[in-house]
């Protein structure tokens, strides 16, 4: 296993993270259409996954209503 003992961890910059902010339980439903539209693409682009991604966006489908 790589040894990191020799960096400083005040000296790394990392990314800020808000830890007041609350996550919803639930996809909005812009985030459900989004995920809905990467599904499809996967499953019509072919690959390793296209099977389980094409079930996916059914069933997702068949729970959201239709985007206006």
């Amino acid at each position: 296993m790589d040894d990191y003992t020799h960096l400083d961890l005040d000296e790394i910059d990392f990314a800020h993270v808000e830890y007041d902010e609350e996550r919803l339980p639930l996809l909005t439903l812009g985030e459900a259409h989004a995920l809905l539209r990467v599904l499809r693409t996967v499953a019509r682009e072919g690959g390793p996954v296209a099977a389980e991604a094409d079930g996916l966006s059914k069933e997702i489908a068949a729970r959201i209503p239709s985007q206006d």
